[in-house]
């Protein structure tokens, strides 16, 4: 499904060149899930991005499905992501001002759906993740786990592929954060494609694969069997 063929990415920095991603090579399966760790700027979050058509690489080639996707018009790219693509972030990204539902809304409208058919699907998502009691609330008036509750809501809004999670537990306590990753192994079995990037060696041991990074290198990658989901 998702190919990364010898990819680098530099970036300058006061003149000088920096890789942030060196000939990485890995292939994720449909339906994997894959930790991806390694210590503070080591390239995990560049190689998140560049997985997600966010960040051309300097050199090599990004595969989905078959498709080189930074070979596409950034049209292309753009209806690539909001059509098989979900992105969860450590900061949530909610707008402060929209209530849970209108949050879980957003990618609805852009994708042209009738109103009485987005407010349906939105309140769906938002009493899986717990949340029906809080639709009218706006971010400011939840909790920093029910924010993120509502950030994984939105991202299951267009049914995508493929989650794609940067540090998804990094600003809850231990117990929300067991919860969010609870649901991103559930949305895995049931077919969706996660990626997660995280510095927290117990939530990557919940991924079926962990692939380490060092120093914008690809090191290591472990493999783990297939009951992760209930750990």
């Amino acid at each position: 499904m998702i190919k990364l063929e010898c990819v680098s990415k530099e970036y300058n920095h006061r003149g000088g060149p920096v890789t942030a991603l060196d000939e990485a090579s890995v292939e994720i399966s449909q339906g994997d899930f894959v930790s991806i760790v390694g210590p503070s700027g080591s390239g995990k979050s560049t190689l998140l991005l560049l997985i997600g058509g966010m960040l051309s690489p300097s050199k090599g080639r990004v595969l989905f499905d078959g498709r080189s996707i930074y070979d596409l018009t950034q049209d292309e790219r753009a209806r690539l992501r909001k059509a098989k693509i979900g992105f969860v972030f450590q900061t949530f990204n909610l707008v402060p001002y929209l209530s849970a539902m209108e949050n879980v809304q957003i990618p609805l409208f852009l994708a042209g759906m009738d109103e009485s058919r987005q407010t349906d699907r939105a309140a769906a998502l938002l009493k899986r993740v717990g949340l029906s009691d809080r639709l009218s609330h706006k971010p400011s008036e939840l909790s920093v786990g029910q924010q993120q509750r509502v950030a994984l809501a939105r991202v299951l809004a267009n049914d995508p592929e493929v989650v794609l999670a940067d540090e998804p537990t990094g600003n809850l306590d231990p117990e929300t954060g067991q919860h969010v990753l609870d649901f991103l192994c559930e949305i895995n079995a049931e077919g969706k494609t996660v990626v997660m990037v995280t510095h927290d060696p117990r939530s990557a041991a919940r991924a079926r694969r962990t692939l380490r990074l060092s120093q914008g290198v690809l090191v290591s990658s472990v493999q783990r069997r297939a009951q992760y989901a209930s750990q």
